[in-house]
């Protein structure tokens, strides 16, 4: 039997170049074929095996940037070119921007990517060799001295849309294969999901830190619970409001966390639960009342409470939104002393003046002349002491509204203590009033007026508060660049905590000599 030798094939490999590693998948490289010698190569098993591998390296990143890297150095390798790039579109308008480059030192892209905007993508040109590309890359050729002088586009389509754009570039030495365009038309489907894909994770994890931070920078305290009960999220404002760190309380039980003393509000959470919530018509859970602290002091606050369903029904998170009622609180117990304090004080000198008045006007008594004139005395007195609650409480809603308003000018603050001493001194006979400012204590600016209610309500509240009598005591210091004024007194004094709070409206010391003391509140507040 004669044997006969029907036909050859064979293979030329170019210089290698380095695998493309993705999340640990090693992509080897095509062989590089040269084109320009007549043998014919069965490239087809490669081919396949290669594009197989670059579809495990897509679809195992999310991460944009590498997805790009990928998609551009296995378009240049899978056509045998020499560089390459891809442009991203422009979700809001019809242009590309440079997004990933393959073989293109970073000071030649600006060459590129005026090709990129200059040359414009028409539909139905997938397939084929752009002249205008052609005549681009002649200009880049002599511009850029990169010896491409042939490019190839392709577009990256998902869906009707056009996400971006393939080039691969090749040298003057060798020409694209005829099929090149199909070639990579193969994989840019795939390459287009993976592109699509990696965009809505970008998109996805945008948003959740948009979310994230949104929720830590919320004046409100936010948590989340997970169906089991367990904080998933604790932000910033909850932390300052409970003490617990969000590092500490995330993973927590919520009832380690949220423990109440006294509740204003029928049920909590727990109970609620316990008795079928969510119910249909009522979704979301309001509970009000004194939370204790991490650190064990205690807190007014009020939480609502938002489940998640799943399509069956079942609950899968709740959301819940917790507002400070520290100052709500503050401001009821406010108004409480308020209509408690303005009652009495109003009360007291209207008693006194109709009790008087009526007095004098009983027909069948003929008074003596200093009988009246000390009726009416005490008439007038009192008449003056509403007027002056009425300025205390016009004045507060002014300083309150910012409408109050100085008149400056020149003061003599030693005279002005010497007038408050001694009209209060013949008010009181237990106690013995010193004034003491040194001879050259210097004018200064400010609202004579107020000033003066100043040391009225300072002398007057040392007076009121230390009713054993005793020394009080009004002097001056000059600083370099300030003067002080102190008013010293042996009564009960003021604790620490409360030196703030007694400069609020209407606060008063809660103590039995303050209960039973007459007064607005106000005096300091003015002052």
């Amino acid at each position: 039997m004669t044997s006969s030798i029907l036909g050859s094939w064979g293979y030329v490999v170019a210089a290698p170049r380095p695998g493309l590693i993705s999340n640990g998948i090693l992509i080897a490289r095509p062989l590089a074929l040269c084109y320009n010698q007549p043998m014919l190569v069965d490239y087809r098993i490669i081919e396949r095996e290669y594009l197989l591998a670059i579809s495990r390296a897509l679809t195992s990143e999310l991460d944009l940037s590498d997805v790009l890297r990928i998609i551009v150095r296995a378009a240049v390798e899978l056509v045998a070119g020499r560089a390459g790039i891809i442009a991203l579109a422009n979700p809001t308008d019809e242009t590309f921007r440079i997004a990933a480059v393959y073989g293109i030192p970073p000071q030649h892209l600006q060459h590129f990517a005026a090709m990129v905007h200059g040359v414009p993508y028409r539909e139905g040109a997938e397939h084929e060799i752009i002249p205008e590309l052609t005549e681009r890359m002649k200009e880049i050729a002599i511009s850029a001295d990169l010896g491409l002088t042939q490019a190839i586009r392709l577009p990256l389509i998902s869906g009707e849309s056009v996400v971006g754009m393939i080039y691969v570039f090749q040298t003057g030495t060798y020409h694209f294969r005829k099929d090149a365009a199909n070639l990579l038309r193969s994989f840019a489907d795939q390459a287009a999901i993976a592109v699509k894909n990696a965009r809505l994770y970008e998109a996805v994890i945008s948003e959740k830190q948009r979310l994230d931070a949104i929720l830590e920078q919320s004046a409100d305290g936010v948590m989340i619970l997970d169906s089991h009960l367990r904080i998933t999220v604790f932000n910033s404002s909850l932390s300052r409001m409970t003490g617990w760190l969000a590092s500490e309380a995330i993973g927590q039980a919520h009832d380690a966390v949220i423990q109440w003393k006294a509740l204003q509000t029928a049920m909590d959470l727990p109970v609620a639960l316990a008795n079928g919530w969510p119910l249909p018509n009522a979704a979301h859970l309001y509970v009000e009342g004194d939370l204790q602290r991490a650190d064990g002091n205690l807190i007014s606050l009020a939480i609502t409470y938002a489940p998640l369903l799943a399509d069956n029904g079942h609950m899968t998170d709740i959301i819940a939104n917790v507002r400070d009622l520290t100052r709500f609180r503050e401001e009821q117990e406010l108004q409480k002393t308020f209509i408690s304090v303005i009652s009495h004080e109003l009360k007291t000198p209207v008693s006194i003046i109709k009790g008087y008045a009526g007095t004098l006007r009983r027909p069948e008594v003929d008074w003596p002349r200093t009988v009246q004139d000390e009726y009416l005395a005490v008439i007038e007195e009192e008449a003056d002491s509403l007027t002056e609650l009425i300025d205390k409480l016009l004045e507060a809603s002014r300083l309150q509204a910012g409408t109050f308003k100085l008149e400056w000018g020149e003061v003599l603050l030693p005279k002005i203590a010497e007038n408050a001493a001694g009209r209060l001194d013949s008010q009181t006979e237990h106690h013995r009033l010193a004034v003491s400012f040194p001879p050259a204590f210097p004018v200064v600016f400010g609202d004579e007026r107020r000033l003066i209610q100043v040391f009225n309500n300072l002398i007057s509240n040392a007076i009121k508060y230390s009713p054993d009598g005793g020394p009080i005591r009004i002097w001056g210091e000059v600083h370099s660049d300030h003067v002080t004024v102190s008013v010293r007194d042996e009564g009960i004094g003021i604790p620490s905590h409360e030196e703030r709070r007694i400069f609020q409206k209407f606060s008063r010391l809660d103590n039995a000599l303050s209960r039973r003391t007459e007064g607005t509140g106000l005096g300091l507040f003015l002052t």
